[in-house]
């Protein structure tokens, strides 16, 4: 565990979509990144079978690593599944995160927790591993998978905070509407501290195109005409570019590989504002501050 003379914040935040393809895994991966930067101790817990954030952070597909089906499935405590940086040769992590990864086996989770839990409630599973981790970080990020699983149902029952990831598509609407619903239904059921802290949308062009119009007006309408203030949207919007890609096809994020790019800088400033919202819902003073701070930014 990570070494601290008394316990971090513990702040637990599902991301997610119930619309595959919107850059939740990047956004995960990025936002842990920027936060750890910052000098935030960040876990990112991968429940996802198709593995994105895994994959995203230079774990190969075929590498047999332990992780989420091992402690979902009872056969390992999460602390032990861990990935740190330099855990691995040719692996590196960027700076204070650290991995719970996913493998493919985690499509059979499903039946192997219906099994077990004849009698009981699988989809209460993560909370107690969770509180378990949550003295030793600051964030906690659950990468969670665009459809209803038990991983994904366990991950909104037992996190504290949902942050919506959309990117200008044609069923991105459609997306965020369910997640809604399914965030207000698990209130009712079971997590009702879990609090929305609103939706960040990437993948922005610079021409602005209807499908970028529409999902920006519904989103003004439906969170920035919100009472709470956890719930308004983003100043800081992610620009669509092509060294997302490439970042990702050598296992690191924009901060290891291009840390002046614009679109690097707009995940630091984002990182800036949920960190901040946070602390003022929490009444926390922030004592963080982005190192990289005055870099010249470059575009691409």
């Amino acid at each position: 565990m990570t070494d601290t003379a008394e316990p971090r914040r513990g702040r637990v935040v599902a991301i997610g979509n119930q619309k595959g393809g919107v850059g939740k895994s990047t956004l995960t991966v990025h936002l842990s990144a920027a936060l750890g930067e910052m000098g935030y101790q960040c876990l990112i817990w991968d429940l996802d079978m198709n593995r994105g954030a895994s994959l995203q952070l230079g774990i190969p597909k075929e590498m047999p690593v332990l992780g989420s089906y091992e402690v979902l499935s009872g056969a390992e405590d999460p602390v032990e599944v861990i990935v740190r940086n330099g855990d691995f040769e040719d692996i590196e992590f960027p700076e204070n995160v650290c991995l719970i990864p996913a493998r493919r086996n985690l499509e059979e989770i499903d039946a192997v927790l219906s099994s077990k839990y004849k009698f009981g409630n699988p989809k209460d599973i993560l909370r107690p591993l969770i509180d378990s981790l949550r003295p030793s970080f600051d964030y906690i990020f659950l990468d969670t998978a665009p459809n209803l699983t038990i991983p994904t149902v366990a991950a909104y029952k037992a996190a504290t905070y949902f942050l919506l990831s959309a990117i200008p598509e044609p069923l991105a609407i459609e997306g965020l509407s369910d997640a809604l619903q399914d965030i207000a239904t698990v209130r009712e059921q079971g997590n009702p501290d879990l609090r929305l802290i609103g939706v960040v949308i990437s993948a922005i062009e610079g021409r602005t195109t209807r499908l970028q119009r529409e999902l920006i007006s519904y989103v003004e309408e439906t969170f920035d005409r919100s009472s709470d203030p956890l719930m308004q949207s983003y100043i800081t919007r992610i620009s669509k570019t092509t060294y997302v890609c490439d970042s990702q096809k050598s296992g690191k994020t924009m901060l290891q590989v291009y840390p002046e790019h614009k679109v690097t800088q707009q995940y630091r400033e984002l990182a800036l504002e949920i960190d901040s919202r946070l602390n003022t819902a929490e009444n926390v003073k922030s004592e963080k501050h982005v190192k990289s701070k005055g870099r010249k930014v470059v575009n691409g």
